[in-house]
């Protein structure tokens, strides 16, 4: 089973012992289509709404909240509200979401290196310093750590379940995830 969930933040569990937790807001989602494994859901994100979307909208008998539409893997869906009942306490899930941005950055943020000495005449600071080799080969070798886009792709990772409010539709998870607050998450329910 899998749905969309927007991040909400991090917190603690009350308890000995306190357990960080990841805490997930599961969409409110309706199955407009099923298939073999496979269904078309609609869910609401923002206020973004066009000629295409009002159009599913019609085809589907969708209120105008319903504007984002994803194709998800699910068991035995029929068409109607999302069954939320896999999520139950130790599941473990996978979490896909983006990780946040960090725009060009150079080789001190991008791959944490050390960098050279601050003063005395030198003029290597943050630089990444020699790149290339000398007569042979001639070039800069593949996979060289360069400066660069950092951050803004998409990343999994596993996380056991601590607890799921039904009443609220809040997901608490073990441990981080990365990605920014707010952030639109795919989880999966691995077992």
């Amino acid at each position: 089973m899998e749905f969309i969930a927007e991040k909400i933040g991090m917190s603690r569990t009350v308890g000995v012992p306190s357990v960080a937790v990841t805490l997930l807001k599961i969409k409110e989602m309706k199955i407009v289509e099923a298939g073999e494994g496979k269904a078309v859901a609609a869910y609401n994100s923002g206020k973004s709404l066009n000629k295409a979307i009002e159009g599913q909208q019609k085809k589907y008998n969708l209120s105008k909240e319903f504007n984002k539409f994803v194709t998800l893997d699910i068991d035995n869906a029929e068409v109607g509200d999302l069954d939320l009942s896999t999520l139950a306490e130790g599941s473990k899930v996978k979490v896909t979401l983006k990780t946040k941005g960090r725009g060009f950055s150079g080789v001190m943020k991008r791959h944490n290196f050390q960098g050279g000495p601050g003063g005395h005449g030198s003029r290597f600071h943050r630089a990444p310093g020699s790149i290339g080799n000398a007569e042979f080969p001639g070039r800069v070798q593949k996979g060289r750590k360069m400066p660069g886009q950092y951050g803004n792709v998409n990343v999994s990772a596993k996380n056991s379940v601590v607890s799921f409010d039904a009443e609220s539709n809040v997901l608490a998870l073990k441990g981080s995830i990365p990605g920014a607050n707010g952030t639109l998450a795919r989880v999966k329910v691995v077992s």
